[in-house]
């Protein structure tokens, strides 16, 4: 029975984490109900739990009233050998002369530490006598065949994450039936979804108790802390204590929110620029001075005429946004975009070769449980390059392909009907046009002009969020039809359909206004209509105003909820657990009658929310959408990157809180970089691009006032720009149902809008003047020169910045140079003191080479099992690792072996 909670000077029972014995360490935790009754599960589980102790494990049996605790303990001679079958790469032992290869760590924070005094910036340092900077050790491919490189004797050589990493591969792969040759019945993930178990799970290290010394409670309280914002991240420790994947991830979000204050800075300029130029701005001022000029009715019949100068306030506002440094402002954002994605290439470089994970090569990750089930009855087998092993593999046109072209054609159906969404709030927008209680009272036409877009808007966001999640659930069920051989595979896949999504329901009203609202509407005489309903316009300053409007609702609204629901949510799920565990735990009772209250590491664990494959996508993509917001439609909006860096710093936070408190431990995965999401990043650049150059030329004023000063006005001014971009119109000539029906204004012949068309008493009325062709072929001029040109921009900073520093190269060549000769130095006075000779031991011994550096060759007739010995593995025919280099997997495959540092 388990024991009872209490505390002990201070420190909680959740440190209670080891076997009775005190002695073993809990590596790994599964729960099941002990009530169920259900014999196949029974079995299911002892044949399982039998199968894992053949593998090595040790297991102890923990009874907790309803739920049942097996946890799991991995011996060193396990661990040693499943380092060696899953190549992880292990710190060596201090080579002579390594430290003279130190190179300075590249990074934004560092780069400033060194151009101004130190003392200047010790408030963001982390206290390093709590986070002790790690020993500068060279890392290696571990071989239990080259004992002399790594001292496995060490108390911690196998970390808590290696740990945990090799038990969680051991359980994925683990059969749990007596017919081993039923590939679906094999990994734990399966016996969960039957229920066979309720959880399994790594434990945290510790409980949250801030007077505790665990890991937990020290990241808790230096780096999850709110009021610890400013500081850097130890990212070391991070990745120590939650794996790679989850460290890379604050790597990077650390390393965008540093990007952002520079962006930040000169969108503030551009703002305050506008602010402090508005009351001097001639257009607003023409348009706030005009007493006599009426403008044609917003709608048909309910809506009547107004005076231009009820625009006044709006006209001011759209000018801090529409100024003579918007078009500086997004070239910046442009090269700023480029200049991000490549810097970020050089500091993930200095990371990958710190954490060893530049070898790292998604070919050699084994294949999916569910893809092996599903290939139960293939014959067609395929040589994976990277495991050497042969795997089944689905045909092409017969299996792969149909399952393809099903899944995204089912996408590209919900896709659509995201558009028909958004197109129904369009005709909605359009239909309360028509509504009297809109636009029949004698409100301010300016507020209108504000309100209107801003409630619109705010329907849009709502909207939006509901639809996710049946995204969400559509795309999975679609990744799940399609053969995807690794989790990382799968993962990416189900990735890119979420956010094509995301993409088309978070910024197609965007588009719509950037790009369609008030291009096509017609003339008073003959209104371009869908649905009979009247197509909306832009107001006299154009629609950036509107469209700055409808993306500081979404992007800050999206941002605010996220940051709400962050903490919230996944807080009200833990307790909401913790809640129906204790309910379900005082149902029973003890022998004596009284009841327990389970309070070890893994009872309290076991309230915690789940972790799983996906848990960093919705991290991944807030991130990411609000990428898009700050490069695609950034002109309209230079606030957002400073709303962008001001979520984002407590972000980092919320984040780092919510995975140490509200979740189970996360099983530490390897990868190399940010996979799929980096790809995303720079097509969004491109993008931006594009989407920038037409706002510019389509959306705002700076084409026309550019003509206008430089073709109509011979002052070459913009005096009198705004009457020359109003047409005049005669109000005889209004289309059937479209005039006011109670006008207050008497005596009208004319009415003005905004048009390029000719006057009613033209030869050809109401038709295209010469100017507005002329405007129309700039714009498009200006459109292919600024993409031309800011790409070519791109092109240069992106040639001009190497992925990787060359110091580091440098510093990985003499890594491996001294790798190289330590290690044939020591195969030599191996070969001697066994008093045998010959080429194999040091043909095998030199590191990403498949024979030796040394001039030994193999023989033409050499067998599959001289080569696995040679390499030194010591898995099976279909695990050993054949290590053939190839410039997708090794960045660095010229230099042969790649070494890295701790």
């Amino acid at each position: 029975m388990c024991k009872i909670c209490r505390r002990v000077h201070g420190h909680c029972a959740g440190t209670w984490k080891y076997f009775q014995d005190q002695r073993r360490i809990v590596d790994y935790v599964l729960a099941f109900n002990g009530e169920d009754e259900n014999a196949e599960a029974k079995q299911r589980r002892a044949i399982y739990q039998r199968n894992l102790e053949s593998e090595g494990l040790q297991i102890e049996t923990e009874n907790c009233q309803r739920i049942h605790f097996v946890k799991i303990h991995v011996p060193e001679n396990v661990l040693s050998h499943y380092c060696e079958i899953m190549k992880m790469q292990m710190p060596m032992k201090k080579l002579e002369n390594q430290d003279k290869i130190i190179m300075r760590d590249f990074s934004i924070q560092s780069t400033l530490v060194r151009l101004f005094r130190r003392p200047l910036f010790n408030f963001v340092i982390i206290d390093r006598q709590k986070f002790a900077p790690p020993e500068y050790r060279l890392m290696y491919e571990y071989s239990r065949d080259k004992p002399y490189l790594f001292d496995d004797r060490e108390q911690n050589f196998f970390t808590p994450s290696i740990r945990i990493a090799v038990a969680h591969f051991i359980l994925e792969r683990t059969y749990f039936s007596e017919a081993v040759e039923e590939k679906k019945d094999i990994g734990i993930r399966r016996l969960m979804e039957d229920q066979v178990y309720l959880d399994a799970y790594p434990l945290h290290d510790g409980c949250t108790d801030l007077r505790s010394s665990c890991q937990r409670a020290l990241l808790l309280e230096e780096w999850a802390s709110i009021s610890k914002w400013i500081k850097h991240q130890p990212l070391d420790h991070i990745k120590e204590y939650f794996g790679v994947k989850i460290a890379m991830y604050f790597a990077w979000l650390g390393f965008y929110t540093h990007m952002l204050i520079p962006a930040s800075v000169v969108g503030l300029i551009c703002f305050f620029y506008g602010l402090l130029t508005y009351p001097a701005n001639r257009i607003s001022q023409e348009i706030c001075d005009d007493n006599g000029t009426i403008m044609c009715p917003q709608c048909d019949k309910y809506c009547d005429y107004w005076y231009l100068r009820t625009t006044c306030n709006i006209s001011k506002l759209a000018h801090i946004f529409d100024n003579e440094m918007t078009i500086v402002f997004s070239i910046f954002m442009s090269v700023w975009a480029t200049l991000y994605l490549e810097m970020w290439k050089r500091y993930s470089s200095r990371i990958q070769h710190r954490w060893g994970i530049t070898e790292y090569c998604s070919l050699a990750e084994p294949p999916r449980p569910q893809y092996l089930s599903r290939l139960k009855n293939i014959k067609k087998m395929m040589f994976n390059i990277a495991t050497g092993a042969q795997e089944p593999s689905p045909p092409f046109w017969t299996k792969k392909f149909p399952s393809f072209l099903y899944s995204y054609s089912v996408i590209f159906l919900f896709i659509l009907l995201t558009i028909a969404a958004v197109f129904g709030i369009v005709v909605y927008r359009m239909s309360l046009m028509t509504s009297k209680n809109i636009y029949g009272d004698g409100g301010s036409v300016s507020g209108k002009l504000i309100i209107f877009p801003a409630t619109t808007a705010a329907i849009n966001l709502l909207a939006s969020t509901a639809l996710t999640y049946a995204y969400q659930y559509v795309a999975e069920y679609m990744t799940n039809v399609e053969y995807r051989r690794t989790q990382t595979e799968y993962n990416e896949s189900l990735n890119l359909k979420i956010y094509l999504f995301e993409f088309v329901n978070y910024y197609s009203s965007i588009f719509y206004i950037a790009f369609m609202k008030g291009k096509f509407p017609g003339y008073p005489a003959k209104y371009n209509r869908i649905l009979h309903l009247r197509q909306e316009e832009c107001s006299p300053g154009g629609c950036l105003m509107e469209l700055c409007i409808q993306l500081a609702i979404i992007m800050v609204g999206k941002q605010a909820i996220g940051a709400i629901t962050e903490i919230l949510i996944p807080f009200l799920v833990q307790k909401f657990k913790e809640f129906r565990s204790v309910l379900g735990i005082d149902a029973g009772s003890a022998e004596n009658g009284e009841r327990l209250i389970c309070c070890n590491q893994w009872t309290k664990d076991f309230n915690l929310i789940n972790w799983h494959d996906r848990s960093l996508f919705n991290e991944y993509l807030k991130m990411v959408i609000q990428y898009g917001f700050i490069t695609i439609f950034v002109v309209a909006f230079p606030l957002a990157p400073f709303f962008a860096l001001l979520n984002n710093v407590f972000e980092t936070r919320l984040d780092a809180k919510k995975f140490l408190l509200y979740y189970k431990r996360a099983v530490p995965q390897r990868v190399r970089d940010l996979g799929i999401w980096y790809n995303i990043m720079h097509v969004v650049g491109k993008v931006a691009v594009i989407s920038s150059a037409f706002i510019i030329a389509f959306s705002s004023n700076f084409i026309p006032r550019l003509m206008y000063m430089n073709v109509v006005n011979p002052t070459g001014t913009d005096e009198g720009f705004v009457n020359h971009t109003l047409a005049y119109f005669n109000v005889s000539h209004f289309e059937a149902n479209a005039a006011p029906e109670n006008s207050t204004f008497s005596n009208i012949t004319i009415c003005r809008y905004s048009e390029y068309r000719n006057p009613p008493d033209d030869p050809r009325p109401y038709k295209r003047p010469s100017i507005y062709w002329q405007i129309l072929a700039i714009r498009l001029t200006f459109v292919v020169i600024y993409q031309n040109l800011v790409s070519f921009v791109q092109i240069v900073v992106a040639w001009a910045i190497p992925d990787v520093p060359t110091k580091l190269q440098d510093q990985i060549k003499r890594e491996q140079y001294l790798t190289n000769e330590y290690i044939i130095e020591q195969e030599k006075l191996k070969m001697a003191l066994s008093g045998t000779g010959g080429c194999g031991g040091v043909g095998g011994s030199v590191a990403g080479t498949r024979y030796a550096q040394n001039g030994c060759v193999a023989s033409e007739d050499s067998s599959p099992d001289d080569e696995k010995a040679n390499y030194g593995s010591i898995a099976d025919d279909n695990e050993y690792p054949l290590r053939m280099q190839t410039d997708d997997c090794e960045p660095y495959a010229a230099y042969g072996i790649v070494t890295s540092r701790v």
